[in-house]
């Protein structure tokens, strides 16, 4: 089958602050020579510019190359994302958005190569959003470079989120010359992780990335349109992910972040564990995306993974842990720590059971059914239920919500699920979330009953794997059970201290910015009920976490 493209006119690069094609600019700042808009020739023919910069008069130096539409030219900065943690001045006027900063890269001994992709800004071609033609692309510069007289032969990737995301794909053809790569909180299923959460469409991301996508001489994937024709995981939406994750076989430093509930945090951590590389690391943060890319803590480690793997120097990469995990408390208060695996071997999946009755979370499931409902068209009208711990507890990893659910009217329900934590008062514990918001959710779930269906192969006890791939839609009455994948979270509780469930039919963790993702396209008519109790084993599957045998820090 072809996919049938709906194109838009692209939008003058100028309007966009770009320059121009400055093809044969050679440029100098201190130690690093600049090479503006060389062009490079793809397989059929395409030419595409990259910017080059590398140490004055060096040679067999190695590369860091970044990938992405949104401008080698560095036409954003952090001064327009209030509250992201990044200095003013602290990432230098070269750095593509989202990208390493060439002149401290440079000052180290390294080349970096910022692309821009195929019929993006002066490019050649038309600009398709996160297709295919990125990672074919990709590898063709990648090649190239290796070349590059002044080049010792190793390329490695960097950067975060779009630029994280084509890593992968690249990655997974294999380039012979890709030495490495750091993605740095990139999606890698693009339907379940960006534009149908739970098979429910994203409303608002998904204009935040057409506006950023839009700067083109040529045509550009009409973005949004496309993305309302394909609510199901069809072959359009199977071409936005990496599905070659296995493929993956060069050294790899992945880094995810917990607050980027409904885009990065999922997709991050499955690309690790998918990935045959023998050589891979995950870290996963509890601060914010940017500011934590370009703290110095994190361009020492950076540092030292491409000392390694791009210029064969050994460094503290042969010492780390296969798993470094901070173990939340609240926004900007956690412990790092070590492990082997994710998920995490000894992890406890305990189930809570909804107790209508009390609006509680117990071990013990209610002898005698209950039904509770909300309106699920009216903005937070919900159910809440809450687990107080006697005991110490840590609960990292991914949960599942399994609920039994009827449709007072209509023929379809959207469910929005958010787990908060509650001091020992009852109230509200704030969490880092997506790149700027300090007060966020412990983590988040999704899901439009009518893709209720999984894959049995696929799933597991603590996560429901949906195929979204048909619509079973309700009858007048019928209740059905559903599993609701909540997105991986690590969260520490004190004795005393809760954990809050919260049900209702619209979005919980809403804010007025165009990178938080919404769901304003609803299916829901009337009031949603909820069945408990007796037949109905309604529950909350949390991952508890104990101590390793022998540690003794106190809990």
């Amino acid at each position: 089958m072809t996919i049938e493209m709906l194109w838009r006119e692209g939008v003058e690069p100028a309007r966009g602050k770009y320059p121009g094609l400055r093809t044969g600019l050679v440029e100098q700042e201190g130690g690093m020579l600049i090479e503006r808009d060389v062009p490079v020739q793809m397989r059929d023919g395409v030419h595409v510019y990259v910017d080059i910069f590398r140490p004055m008069g060096a040679s067999g130096i190695p590369v860091i190359f970044t990938w992405s539409p949104y401008g080698k030219h560095g036409f954003k900065t952090f001064d327009v994302f209030p509250n992201s943690g990044v200095p003013k001045g602290s990432v230098s006027r070269y750095a593509a958005w989202e990208g390493p900063d060439p002149v401290y890269w440079t000052e180290h001994g390294y080349a970096v190569i910022n692309g821009d992709c195929r019929g993006s800004w002066g490019c050649e071609g038309d600009l398709v959003i996160l297709g295919p033609e990125e990672a074919e692309d990709g590898y063709d510069v990648i090649e190239w470079a290796a070349q590059l007289p002044w080049c010792n032969g190793r390329v490695g990737m960097a950067g975060v989120s779009y630029l994280a995301m084509v890593q992968y794909r690249i990655a997974a053809l294999r380039p012979p010359h890709l030495a490495c790569i750091n993605p740095w909180e990139g999606v890698s299923d693009g339907y379940r992780e960006y534009g149908y959460h739970g098979g429910i469409p994203e409303t608002n991301f998904v204009k935040f990335m057409e506006w950023s996508c839009q700067f083109t001489r040529g045509r550009v994937e009409d973005w949004v349109q496309m993305h309302q024709l394909h609510p199901m995981l069809d072959e359009y939406n199977a071409s936005k992910s990496c599905d070659a994750l296995e493929d993956i076989v060069v050294p790899a430093y992945v880094v995810a972040d917990w607050g980027d509930q409904g885009l990065h945090t999922r997709g991050t951590i499955e690309a690790f564990v998918k990935m045959s590389s023998p050589q891979k690391w995950l870290e996963v943060h509890g601060r914010k995306k940017w500011q934590y890319y370009y703290q110095p803590t994190s361009l020492a480690r950076q540092q030292a993974f491409y000392e390694r793997f791009l210029k064969g120097v050994d460094s503290e990469v042969a010492a780390w842990p296969r798993v470094s995990l901070e173990v939340r408390e609240q926004a900007y208060v956690g412990e790092v720590r070590s492990e082997q695996e994710w998920p995490i071997a000894r992890t406890e999946y305990v189930p809570l059971y909804l107790d209508g009755e009390k609006r509680a979370l117990g071990r013990d499931a209610l002898r005698e059914a209950v039904t509770l409902s909300y309106d699920a068209t009216v903005q937070d009208d919900r159910l809440e239920f809450v687990y107080r711990f006697e005991e110490p507890a840590e609960l990292t990893g991914g949960m599942k919500l399994r609920l039994w659910v009827e449709a007072e009217s209509g023929d379809d329900m959207d469910i929005f699920v958010a787990l908060h934590k509650l001091d020992r008062n009852g109230e509200f514990v704030p969490f880092v979330a997506m790149a700027m918001i300090d007060d966020g959710p412990l983590a988040l779930g999704w899901l439009r009953v009518s893709h209720r269906e999984t894959d049995p192969s696929r799933s597991t006890a603590w996560r429901p794997w949906h195929t979204h791939q048909r619509r079973l839609l309700l009858e007048p009455g019928e209740v059905v059970p559903i599993d609701v994948e909540i997105w991986p979270s690590s969260t520490k509780f004190h004795s005393g201290q809760q954990l809050k469930l919260i049900i209702q039919g619209n979005d919980i963790f809403r804010y007025d910015l165009p990178q938080v993702q919404l769901h304003q396209d609803s299916v829901n008519v009337g009031a949603h009920k909820i069945h408990m109790g007796g037949p109905y084993d309604s529950y909350l599957l949390i991952p508890v976490v104990p101590p390793r045998v022998g540690d003794t820090r106190r809990q």
